[in-house]
């Protein structure tokens, strides 16, 4: 499948914010954001004619990046969210932090999504005693998410652990670091979404 293989910091620069790809790096001074707070390429520093249609748009490129998710996967999501009952929006962001890749992160089992992505991908995971591998997998409420037995040990998890002890845990998940477990209390409403993100405005692109 196609995924983005340039330079990260690129894209936290296109959308003129910190979508915090890389982890602590991005809240250190090395951060391309805070060294060149423009786009990048040649007409970078130029000015830009910022159309509705323009914003809209990059407010949905933007979550998409922040969700590390392809234009494919992001549109069927947003389908899914419009049939859905109640606010399109509010569905769409519901849809994104439940994926199992953003649950891990936002226990702090890993840096970045990026991270959290590779380690689902490669097993470390089991939910409610079963072993997945898929980061776009869907918890529910009541899931139990845990890491493998072989898996309790890894370096990687307790460096993250470690380095986002002092980052708020969503209300909605309970996060137990020396278990390595993640229970998931309830599925979030919006005000329990910090991405800071107008989906509103990616409901008015689709909408077109």
């Amino acid at each position: 499948m196609a995924r983005y293989t340039g330079p990260i910091c690129k894209l936290c620069r296109r959308e003129r914010t910190k979508l915090f790809l890389k982890g602590a790096r991005c809240e250190s001074s090395k951060c391309a954001v805070e060294r060149k707070p423009y786009p990048p390429g040649e007409h970078g520093r130029g000015r830009i004619r910022e159309s509705q249609y323009l914003v809209q748009l990059r407010e949905k490129q933007k979550t998409r990046r922040i969700y590390g998710i392809l234009e494919r996967q992001f549109r069927n999501y947003y389908k899914e969210a419009a049939r859905q009952r109640g606010i399109t929006g509010e569905n769409l962001l519901r849809i994104l932090e439940s994926r199992l890749d953003n649950v891990v992160f936002r226990a702090g089992f890993a840096g970045s999504r990026a991270q959290a992505r590779q380690l689902v991908s490669h097993g470390h995971f089991v939910i409610n005693g079963r072993k997945i591998n898929v980061p776009s997998y869907r918890v529910r409420r009541d899931d139990e998410v845990r890491l493998r037995e072989r898996s309790l040990e890894l370096l990687v998890v307790q460096h993250a652990l470690d380095t986002s002890r002092d980052r708020p845990r969503p209300e909605w998940i309970e996060v137990n670091g020396d278990a390595r477990k993640i229970v998931i209390r309830d599925l979030p409403n919006r005000a329990q979404i910090d991405t800071q993100v107008q989906e509103q405005l990616i409901v008015e692109l689709y909408s077109k």
